[in-house]
């Protein structure tokens, strides 16, 4: 039997880290027992001494990635595809057989592809609202909770088998907008109109009090999707105008301030009156046609809500912003 060498070790004669040190096995070369270290690219076991390769072309069933957890708790990171749906009926881990390239296919592939086409896959529709749900969430910059708790709602409302007929796409629409309210990240029905394939905002609005009547049905009690103050959308409605840091500051106070008030406007048009009011008392001043289309309130809307808030400005607006002076240069509505 011949004895084969490892080339590295032959040529240092010592000890080599060329990756795992293992316990002592016996060299037939040295005649006694000795370290051996194991070359992962090679798949050799190699004698730390002489060099002698005790065992080569090994097969490594360790996981193909290092693990940085505590390996002693059996962690074992292992690639076994996607990650599971508990939403679908096969846990999203089906085996789905890809088409042949090019003209000439398989005769195997090919019998294997139109038998599955043949059977029927119970989670299509579900897999394709899922995708629809996943890519307006995309475009919305949505976090994966919320766009999680969408996929619950629509399947929910999918499992009552009383959807059909109806404007899927304003079903969706509607899911991923009570997902936001239920989720505190809420969105106006324009955002949602805005990502909806075509949907109309007064679609997406039957479309939610429908749904909630569906769950309140399933569930036997009243379903919470949250309140919201106009305080939620502030952050975001400044950062379409670029504003500066100062003047969102004093816009968030303001408009939590506002809510101490009996204002009988929606939170999305107080959120836009008081950011048009603060830019007013800055340096910056934005025309209200600007702040129209960062926030997706009418100009009309904005004026009225301005109207009711200029009563309290100096009880609504910080004093380190803005001094009673400043507020009296206020063009009066």
């Amino acid at each position: 039997m011949n004895q084969t060498h490892h080339p590295t070790m032959r040529r240092m004669g010592a000890l080599m880290p060329l990756e795992t040190v293992m316990a002592d096995v016996f060299c037939t070369d040295c005649k006694r027992f000795t370290e051996v270290v194991f070359d992962h690219a090679a798949g050799d076991t190699v004698c730390s001494e002489c060099g002698l390769v005790l065992e080569s072309h090994s097969i490594d069933e360790t996981s193909e990635w290092r693990t940085f957890a505590n390996e002693s708790d059996g962690n074992d990171p292992n690639r076994v595809g996607g990650p599971a749906n508990p939403l679908l009926t096969d846990g999203g881990l089906s085996t789905v057989i890809s088409k042949p390239n090019g003209t000439s296919s398989d005769f195997l592939t090919s019998s294997l592809g139109r038998w599955q086409n043949r059977g029927s896959n119970p989670d299509r529709s579900l897999i394709l609202a899922f995708k629809s749900i996943a890519t307006m969430s995309d475009r919305l910059g949505l976090v994966a909770t919320i766009k999680d708790r969408a996929n619950e709602i629509y399947k929910k409302v999918e499992d009552q088998k009383s959807s059909r007929g109806r404007n899927q796409d304003a079903i969706l629409a509607a899911c991923l907008y009570i997902a936001c309210r239920q989720e505190d990240k809420p969105r106006t029905v324009k955002e949602i109109c805005s990502v909806a394939n075509g949907a109309t905002k007064k679609e997406i609005g039957r479309a939610k009090e429908y749904i909630i009547k569906q769950l309140e049905l399933e569930m036997g009690q009243s379903v919470e999707i949250g309140t919201i103050h106009a305080g939620d959308f502030m952050r975001r409605f400044c950062s379409n105008l670029g504003m500066a840091n100062q003047t969102v500051k004093a816009a968030q106070e303001s408009v939590w301030k506002a809510e101490e008030f009996d204002i009988r406007r929606s939170p999305i048009s107080i959120a836009a009156a008081v950011i048009y009011i603060v830019t007013q008392l800055s340096d910056d001043k934005k025309p209200l046609k600007d702040v129209s289309v960062a926030t997706g309130v009418a100009e009309g809307t904005i004026r009225n809500s301005y109207k009711d808030l200029y009563p309290h400005l100096s009880k609504i607006i910080p004093n380190w912003y803005a001094r009673e002076e400043d507020l009296k240069n206020l063009c009066s509505p």
